[in-house]
């Protein structure tokens, strides 16, 4: 069975946005303007793309990622990888070229049945309404978060406000850097 990772930067309070920011929220684009940059808060990124096998992501997070990261130098590791969108909108004719064989899945039930497939970990960047429902269904493995000293308010939460049963994490790295941005790599047990 292959290890789904959930990766992103979250505030103290849960908010998850995408790097740069995103239109809406009074205090977007806190993960690069509000906190000093030191580069080894970010060391897990290089790891990640090294270590990952496939991306999964959700529809507006590949829409978002899709035009910028093929071209990106530092983002290299990430073109030969295999991607999976999930969404019940996109066509094949929304997917960019030369980024790498991309596969629509259209539902949880057909992460749960890639998740069976042989292979390395599938990351998961991002995709905030996505990880809600992956968590949700139990089919997120591992997280790896950097999270941010701040305290938001508003914003697009990491994990969903659904009265469930408690689900427990095994903490199994952490570091806390100079700017105060602390790692914390989580597995869900089970």
């Amino acid at each position: 069975m292959r290890t789904l990772i959930s990766t992103a930067f979250v505030s103290l309070d849960g908010v998850v946005e995408a790097p740069g920011g995103e239109p809406g929220y009074r205090n977007s684009g806190w993960t690069f303007k509000d906190i000093e940059f030191v580069p080894e808060a970010y060391e897990i990124k290089g790891r990640e793309q090294k270590e990952a096998a496939a991306m999964l992501f959700g529809r507006a997070s590949y829409e978002a990622f899709s035009p910028v990261w093929p071209g990106m130098a530092e983002f290299a590791d990430y073109k030969p990888l295999p991607k999976y969108v999930v969404s019940s909108t996109l066509s094949e004719d929304d997917l960019v070229d030369g980024w790498g064989e991309t596969t629509i899945l259209r539902c949880l039930d057909d992460v749960a049945a890639l998740k069976e497939t042989e292979g390395g970990p599938i990351i998961m960047h991002g995709s905030a309404t996505l990880n809600r429902n992956l968590s949700d269904a139990g089919l997120i493995d591992r997280y790896h978060l950097l999270v941010f000293p701040l305290l938001l308010g508003a914003g697009k939460r990491l994990f969903s406000g659904t009265d469930k049963d408690a689900q427990k994490l095994k903490l199994v790295e952490h570091a806390a850097y100079a700017n105060g941005i602390q790692l914390n790599v989580f597995d869900v047990v089970r």
